[in-house]
């Protein structure tokens, strides 16, 4: 459903560098029923997925550690992030991405994975939504390395960690990212493993 008090007057594309970042004029009116123009930048990515991968027997889970730009600039002194396997949806359903993208980072082939919510992570300033996913994983289903696509520029690591130890690595700040704390959260709240 549109929202009736907003209405888009212009929208500028200020870069197509990476992906788009727009600036948008919109009119919006007010609970007063005044009306004011206002101006927003908005990132578009496009829309991803993550998934955590968890072994019940062995109270485990898979996660990765890469590179990551923003996090450099922003005082993370080495850049390396800890984070659940993720990836943009590039056009395909958001549980045939993950399977892939699982596949890539992981080396992990897992068919059967489990939806279990949909987040906006930066509603302010980025138009994604994520997608995020669940799956058991167990030692046969590795097929590959994993570590990422070269061609994409991934230089991915995979790990593998306790959850006792992935959940106080929370608290000492050794995993910081958003969507690996939801997940990581949401396993052991719901008593999953």
């Amino acid at each position: 459903m549109q929202n009736s008090n907003i209405k888009i007057v212009k929208t500028e594309i200020l870069s197509d560098n990476w992906y788009i970042l727009n600036k948008v004029t919109y009119e919006k009116t007010k609970k007063d029923g005044s009306t004011e123009i206002q101006n927003r930048e908005a990132y578009d990515r496009g829309n991803g997925a993550t998934i955590l991968l968890y072994n019940k027997n062995l109270s485990t889970v898979i996660l990765t550690r890469q590179f990551r730009l923003p996090t450099y600039i922003n005082g993370n002194s080495t850049g390396m992030l800890i984070e659940t396997c993720a990836g943009l949806l590039d056009n395909d359903n958001p549980e045939k991405c993950i399977k892939r993208e699982t596949e890539e980072e992981t080396g992990y082939k897992i068919s059967k994975v489990e939806k279990v919510f949909e987040s906006y992570m930066s509603p302010g300033s980025v138009t994604e939504i994520i997608h995020f996913f669940i799956a058991e994983y167990s030692k046969e289903m590795k097929t590959a390395d994993g570590g990422g696509l070269e061609e994409e520029g991934e230089d991915i690591e995979v790990l593998e960690f306790s959850i006792n130890d992935a959940l106080t690595m929370i608290d000492t700040g050794e995993i910081k990212d958003a969507k690996t704390i939801m997940l990581l959260q949401y396993v052991r709240l719901k008593n999953i493993i």
